[in-house]
């Protein structure tokens, strides 16, 4: 008897029967990565890939905000050009980082528009097109983006938004 009671008081078992599964994983990365694994997504899933990034688990973000960049989530995407940029679980891509910036552009993301245009400006990942790039961050600026309206302010100039970068690395690709 006091093996049951004991059995009983254990928190969180899953235990499955032809009735289903009592106790199941909720809340949990592991209920977010198998959620994503079938394919399934919703805002919290998808907020989790940003977790999962902060924490150092790249290949799960990816696998995460590529599940949810393919159902429409425009902040995925500029996540996944985020971890193409860096060469975070997977090899480093500015073509690709743009590429996803442009997607979550062209979806209304008022981030994408500016990441994309700081792209353009740059011409780094895409063929440089600084009046593109002025147009797009002038669209992010107008929804309230703050750091799209610091770069307005500064008449464009790249230094002003990532004043510590590597200039090396953003040489235009023309």
């Amino acid at each position: 008897m006091r093996y049951v009671l004991a059995l009983m008081m254990l928190p969180g078992l899953a235990v499955a029967d032809e009735y289903g599964t009592t106790n199941p994983e909720e809340l949990t990365m592991n209920k977010v990565l198998e959620d994503i694994a079938q394919g399934r997504t919703s805002m919290t899933n998808c907020a989790a890939g940003y977790l999962m990034t902060k924490s150092g688990r790249h290949g799960a973000a990816r696998q995460t905000f590529e599940t949810c960049a393919g159902d429409g989530y425009s902040g995925a995407m500029t996540w996944m050009g985020y971890l193409d940029n860096n060469g975070f679980g997977g090899e480093y891509d500015p073509d690709a980082a743009a590429a996803w910036d442009r997607k979550a552009a062209e979806a209304g993301d008022s981030v994408g528009q500016f990441n994309y245009g700081l792209s353009l400006l740059r011409g780094y990942g895409v063929a440089q097109d600084a009046a593109a790039g002025r147009a797009l961050i002038d669209r992010a600026a107008a929804t309230g983006l703050p750091i799209a309206q610091r770069l307005q302010a500064a008449g464009y100039d790249p230094d002003e938004v990532t004043p510590d970068a590597d200039n090396w690395r953003y040489a235009p690709v023309n």
